[in-house]
């Protein structure tokens, strides 16, 4: 057992890592060293293996914990300590620990069948579609793409041309991987099927499992000749541009979806697609909440006291609107259907303006006595004595 690669380190995590980290450590590297993604490659497959294997323990708590205590040998039959299936649920005092034979394969199952849309089924292993059954139709993976737009463009919609990287079928072999001319072979290891049958001896009997065929890395084919363009893989890496179409009344992080847009099939299978997540940059006027918009604005004195016309901003412009008489600050008016379009409605939602009352800070002499004599006029609330009547005869003073 010393000549086994600590499994923390095969996973690129540290001892302290928790569960997400070793997950998304493993689904980099079980993509990356996959047979198919890498026909004929041994050391890719030994790297995939021993990934298995990393996580198979780490992913279980009780497993890891027996792996944390005594190393490689709590696994090692051989070795007399918490001793059970290489790479299963281990054993510890003659009984099982944990989940037991059953959920061995569970979290195995959850990562390789979210990463290649498949599972456990028929005579694969499990690692998806693409291996399940020799060349069957397997769809392309998902792509995401993020894109930020004005606040206008969000509110009206508009139309952007982006750029991308995708997976597309090789050009020059028609995504076979075998060189033009040349014709792929049945794999005689697995007959053609991706899979071969593993038999194993264990306390309870011999057990009979199927894993993806290391001579033909589970796709059942032998590829003689590869092609020069893709090197076997049946893939190309292209930019792609394509033209999206904003719809008025979108929102900041929806997602536009443009099918068939992503990562090319295998198999003849059909393209994922293309997720577009919206950013909306922020508007120095307004802020929205649903389709509705808010916004501030100051109007002097003599506007909120005896009422009048003012002009409000809006997206679309600005907009006449009577202010009534004795107004007060922080008033909100509403104005509907100056909001945003609805998405994919009919309407649109409102505006609201909270209003500020602006009251001058500097006055000439002729407006001062012009605002104390309107003070007297109001009597006693207003009058001398009160609170506005002493604040412009200290103004005057000054």
């Amino acid at each position: 057992m010393a000549d086994k690669r600590d499994y923390y380190e095969i996973l690129g995590v540290s001892k302290s890592a928790s569960d997400d980290e070793i997950k998304t450590a493993y689904r980099k590297l079980a993509k990356k060293y996959h047979p198919d993604m890498n026909p004929g490659d041994k050391e890719a497959e030994e790297r995939f293996k021993e990934a298995n294997e990393a996580y198979e323990v780490l992913s279980n708590p009780d497993k890891r914990a027996q792996y944390d205590q005594f190393g490689h040998a709590a696994f090692d039959p051989t070795a007399g300590a918490s001793s059970g299936f290489s790479g299963f649920s281990g054993f510890s005092g003659g009984g099982f620990s944990g989940s037991g034979f059953t959920g061995a394969f569970t979290g195995f199952e959850d990562i390789l069948g979210s990463m290649f849309s498949g599972g456990f089924g028929g005579s694969g292993f499990g690692t998806g579609g693409r291996t399940a059954r020799a060349n069957a139709p397997v769809q392309g993976d998902d792509l995401r793409y993020t894109l930020t737009i004005t606040f206008e463009e969000a509110a009206f919609g508009c139309k952007k041309e982006i750029s991308y990287r995708r997976e597309e079928r090789c050009s020059a072999c028609g995504g076979t991987g075998a060189k033009a001319g040349s014709e792929t072979k049945t794999c005689t290891k697995c007959k053609g099927t991706g899979t071969i049958n593993v038999q194993q001896n264990t306390m309870f009997g011999t057990m009979m499992s199927t894993k993806p065929c290391d001579a033909c890395g589970g796709t059942g084919k032998i590829i003689e000749h590869p092609c020069d363009s893709c090197r076997g893989t049946g893939r190309d890496s292209k930019i792609l541009k394509v033209a999206v179409n904003i719809p008025a009344g979108i929102d900041d992080g929806q997602t536009i979806r443009l099918g068939g847009k992503g990562d090319a099939g295998y198999n003849g299978g059909a393209d994922g697609d293309l997720l577009v997540s919206v950013r909306v940059k922020d508007h120095k006027k307004f802020v929205r909440e649903g389709f509705d918009l808010y916004t501030n604005m100051s109007i002097p004195i003599t506007t909120a006291v005896l009422g009048g016309e003012v002009k409000v901003p809006t997206l679309s412009g600005e907009l006449k609107y009577n202010i009534p008489a004795g107004t007060q600050s922080s008033t909100t008016f509403r104005l509907r259907d100056q909001g945003i379009q609805k998405l994919q409605q009919q309407g649109k939602g409102d505006l609201y303006v909270n209003v500020t009352v602006d009251i001058p800070k500097h006055l000439t002499e002729e407006q001062r006595r012009l605002f104390e004599e309107l003070a007297v006029t109001f009597g006693t609330e207003h009058g001398e004595g009160s609170t506005l009547f002493n604040k412009f005869k200290k103004n005057k003073k000054k």
